[in-house]
């Protein structure tokens, strides 16, 4: 989707009109849906610290305001042309569908991808079960990655020796 549907969309989701957008934005008085309305059109292009004022207003992050061009099929087998080049993506088939897949040999890539395209699997999984709801499903996705908790960031706490072993270390000698 271009990034004007994308403000449409987002600014639609939370019900708010171009004006008050625009309003939010710091726009005055006429100028302000004229402007919005101008960016959704796309016969003006946000600069980058207004997309981020946006998706902070539209509570999303300012990635999912400038997804790329992907609102035509061309546009999007482009897309997905540029994530085979850069992120090992494949195409094949199981069982006569055709499915995107990582590639395993792509190293790191392959790794970070995997973990990402998991976390995403498991928020799905859980809205389809009635863990949670679409709204908390998609205010995951919009946001990503700042909702995501899959990453499990350990602290790491050393041992009583070890924690007295560097404290000695640390201490000035006396004379």
């Amino acid at each position: 989707m271009a990034i004007g549907k994308r403000i449409r969309f987002f600014r639609n989701r939370k019900g708010m009109t171009q004006k008050q957008l625009g309003e939010l934005l710091g726009f005055l008085g006429k100028t302000s849906d004229v402007r919005m309305a101008q960016y959704e059109s796309e016969s003006r292009t946000p600069k980058q610290d207004l997309v981020k004022e946006m998706a902070h207003l539209l509570d999303v992050s300012p990635r999912a305001i400038t997804v790329p061009e992907i609102d035509s099929y061309i546009g999007l087998m482009h897309t997905l042309f540029a994530l085979e080049d850069m992120y090992g993506l494949k195409i094949g088939e199981i069982d006569g569908e055709v499915c995107l897949r990582l590639d395993k040999f792509a190293g790191t890539t392959y790794t970070t991808m995997f973990d990402m395209f998991h976390a995403w699997q498991k928020q799905a999984a859980r809205m389809e079960q009635g863990e949670i709801t679409k709204e908390e499903y998609d205010q995951w996705r919009y946001k990503y990655p700042e909702l995501d908790t899959s990453k499990q960031w350990r602290k790491v706490v050393p041992s009583q020796g070890l924690s007295d072993l560097i404290l000695q270390d640390l201490k000035p000698e006396s004379d």
